[in-house]
């Protein structure tokens, strides 16, 4: 193999292409990005860069001289619009096709948006720095009203920054309480009080029906009537992965690029990070993961596929993901799901500060913390053994 496109310049591409230089591999690796930023971290565009706490170059993924001595070969604000998996032929909008031996396919995912609001101002999603940057401007302006649809992770970080900003906010749910899917009712009512205590105002069991203005946001109408006045909306109701560019491609695409469990979706061609989907034989599932940690590991994991083919490891990782609101961060570690037991360990919720771990099926399946980082990253490693129900309430017991 001499030759390398990665197509998605963020965290999963590059970690990708970094691990293709530190395993030795010294032919040509071309990076596609659509973004024309140099390569950037995502976590803190919801809470540092949108505080105004940090600025934009503090969130490099790399220096010039790192980024030198990867020696890439960079096709930036270049848009990938079609591919072939046979031929590994990437094809980008202006026409320019490029050939590798081994293509990674990192295109990540976007924002879901609401419907009729595209050419209203005022409403905004977050992804992108430049999204960041629009919202810290309308933050800037102390806007008297922001309204926060969904509390999701994404939701509840803005909502949490805004109120760090003395913004009056509202977030609106659609589920009873935010992240139920994910932590299930108990742990997503410990998130409600969380913002509830700092003043947000919740609107949980209801959806949005319509946003209203003439040229600029006025109103959002949620779907039993209620009209918010809202100055500024931020919608974080979840994201798609990038795959329409691989329609006719002879891949499988299928809420993302399906592979088997060495990242590998075809000949010579792997994906990573928040557009691959995978079966986690940890797990018994298959899965497609938005975390941070997902995309550094399964990018090095990807690249490792490329270079070492069949003799490549299954890439079962425990997902783990953080979260910080106001003066909590919030860990999850695992596969957690709404049915599961949930046990709380350690700690206490009415302090927001405990532990609780998630069994199914005689098995740990996650832990949660509230500002207990510690005893996460343990209950990580019984997971990751693959440890029963009875031994981490055993476990948990002998902490006591």
């Amino acid at each position: 193999m001499r030759s390398v496109t990665i197509v998605g310049a963020s965290l999963a591409g590059m970690r990708a292409a970094e691990t293709l230089r530190r395993e030795g591999f010294d032919g040509t690796v071309t990076v596609v990005g659509d973004e024309t930023d140099t390569p950037y971290d995502r976590p803190p565009l919801s809470k540092q860069v949108l505080a105004g706490e940090w600025e934009p170059e503090r969130i490099a993924l790399y220096d010039s001289e790192a980024l030198a001595d990867l020696s890439l070969t960079w096709r930036l604000g270049a848009l990938a619009v079609g591919f072939e998996a046979a031929s590994r032929t990437v094809t980008l909008v202006d026409g320019e096709r490029l050939v590798a031996d081994g293509v990674v396919i990192a295109t990540g995912a976007r924002t879901r948006t609401l419907r009729g609001t595209e050419d209203l101002a005022g409403v905004y999603t977050l992804r992108t720095l430049d999204d960041s940057l629009a919202i810290r401007r309308e933050f800037d302006g102390t806007p008297g009203r922001v309204v926060v649809v969904g509390a999701g992770f994404i939701g509840a970080e803005v909502a949490a920054t805004a109120r760090g900003r003395g913004l009056d906010v509202t977030m609106v749910e659609m589920a009873e309480t935010p992240l139920e899917r994910v932590l299930g009712a108990e742990m997503g009512q410990v998130c409600a009080e969380v913002h509830a205590d700092q003043g947000v105002d919740l609107r949980l069991g209801v959806g949005v029906a319509e946003i209203t203005g003439s040229d600029r946001v006025e109103q959002v109408v949620l779907s039993d009537g209620t009209r918010l006045d809202a100055d500024v909306v931020v919608v974080g109701v979840g994201v798609i992965p990038n795959t329409e560019w691989l329609e006719g491609s002879g891949l499988h695409v299928d809420n993302g690029v399906v592979c088997d469990e060495t990242c590998l979706a075809a000949p010579g061609v792997v994906a990573a990070g928040d557009v691959a989907r995978w079966p986690n034989r940890l797990f018994g599932q298959s899965m497609r993961v938005e975390h941070w940690d997902n995309a550094i590991e399964q990018g090095m994991a990807a690249a490792k596929r490329l270079l070492a083919g069949e003799a490549a490891e299954p890439f079962a990782p425990v997902p783990w993901f953080w979260s910080d609101q106001y003066d909590r961060k919030i860990q999850l570690a695992g596969r957690s799901g709404p049915d599961d037991e949930v046990v709380v360990v350690t700690g206490s919720l009415e302090e927001r500060r405990f532990a609780a771990i998630y069994g199914r099926a005689g098995r740990i399946v996650a832990v949660l913390g509230f500002n207990r980082p510690r005893n996460v990253m343990q209950y990580r490693h019984l997971i990751a053994a693959g440890a029963s129900w009875g031994e981490a309430l055993e476990f948990a017991r002998s902490q006591d």
